[in-house]
């Protein structure tokens, strides 16, 4: 009966794999190479959103070639997809904390240490990019780097798996699991094939193979841990590498997480149904949602920058108020000796300076500390926190 009912979803499945009884008697799921055949089916709805997705990442990319620094804007950014990518995996550290913890200048610990490391990991898959087309060998090294002295620090990290793992609550055995991935002995042909769709030249349209590739990877499930991380710094990756996006913008951690419940159903999806059209639909929507928002978020940065800039001309004729105010969009927590180090003044000039922006209700004091009181641009750190307070969740559980 359990051989027939294999042979049975074995039929349903074959678009995007089957599920394989293994000699332990538990069923891991063997995906097919891309592209899905039959090709995803581009019908009138998928033609809108994807009209729709590469309108919003052409007006993204465009508006932050008029950011006066898209630098610092980009590190920001970075910063916030950073922290709401790792809450998707259960880490309860927020935006300020990890921006509190850089300005401390201390080595961060537990879950700000995971986002700091995801920061490091997504900077380094770019700087690497450079010199390394988007292989296998670059998602070892960047996971090497993500998982670096964090929780699951110790399960092999810059190596792909050699024993079985599995998706499910936390503490679920895996004969509960509600997905198993692919047994250790298929994930280098797996991931082989992967790796050359990556840079086969289809005629697909970039953002329906970054949607595919994602979904992949994530079936695959290669690392013991931190494989949703690596999969969602993978789209960002494959349109930076391939030109869509000349700084690295578009995250899609904030949808995935809004939607939590709706993306793991979606995958799944592809797996239990072989529906492509279903997830790619989905993940398009995500695309011109997002992409949006950060054009949105990015003008209104232009626009509070000329605003607060304006400001302090008028409060001010020393120069230091100023140059403060610009070095804020790269650090917006500071106290008064770091900002003598960094605008290269005297501690007197320093307070002066943070007195001037504190008078303009720009920077306000941080809760706490009575020596070197640390004080927070406000008005920048509150345009990027949408989304980035922690929830008391319980994501499925990679074993």
């Amino acid at each position: 009966m359990g051989d027939e009912r294999d042979r049975k979803l074995g039929e349903v499945l074959h678009r995007a794999g089957i599920y394989v009884r293994q000699p332990e008697g538990y069923r891991a799921f063997i995906p097919v190479p891309l592209p899905p055949d039959p090709p995803v089916h581009i019908d009138a709805e998928m033609l809108r959103l994807l009209s729709l997705a590469e309108r919003s990442l052409g007006r993204l990319d465009g508006i932050t070639q008029i950011l006066p620094d898209p630098d610092l804007f980009v590190a920001m950014y970075v910063r916030k997809e950073a922290v709401l990518s790792s809450q998707i995996e259960g880490t309860q550290a927020s935006l300020e904390d990890v921006i509190e913890y850089e300005a401390a200048e201390e080595k961060p610990r537990g879950d700000v240490a995971e986002v700091v490391n995801y920061v490091a990991a997504m900077n380094c898959g770019l700087e690497r990019l450079r010199e390394l087309p988007l292989s296998l060998r670059l998602i070892r090294e960047i996971h090497a780097r993500l998982m670096e002295g964090v929780r699951g620090g110790s399960r092999e990290p810059g190596e792909f798996r050699r024993s079985q793992n599995w998706i499910g609550p936390p503490g679920a055995l895996l004969e509960d699991a509600s997905f198993v991935p692919p047994p250790p002995h298929e994930i280098n042909q797996a991931l082989g094939d992967l790796e050359r769709f990556i840079h086969e030249d289809s005629q697909l349209p970039i953002l329906i193979k970054c949607a595919l590739v994602h979904s992949q990877f994530e079936t695959i499930h290669p690392f013991l841990d931190g494989n949703g991380r690596i999969g969602r710094l993978l789209i960002t990756f494959m349109l930076c590498h391939a030109g869509v996006l000349s700084r690295p913008l578009l995250y899609l951690s904030y949808y995935f997480k809004r939607l939590r419940s709706e993306y793991y159903q979606r995958l799944q999806a592809v797996r239990d149904t072989g529906d492509w059209e279903g997830w790619v639909q989905f993940f398009l929507t995500g695309v011109a949602a997002v992409a949006s928002g950060a054009a949105d978020t990015a003008g209104q940065v232009v626009a509070m920058q000329a605003e607060h800039r304006a400001a302090v001309q008028r409060a001010s004729r020393s120069p230091a108020p100023m140059r403060l105010l610009d070095a804020l969009y790269q650090r917006p927590v500071v106290w008064a000796r770091a900002v003598a180090v960094m605008l290269r003044v005297s501690y007197r000039q320093a307070r002066r300076a943070i007195q001037v922006l504190e008078r303009l209700g720009l920077l306000s004091p941080a809760p706490g500390r009575r020596r070197d009181r640390r004080f927070v641009y406000g008005p920048y750190v509150d345009l990027l926190r949408e989304g980035t307070e922690p929830e008391p969740v319980s994501p499925a559980a990679t074993r």
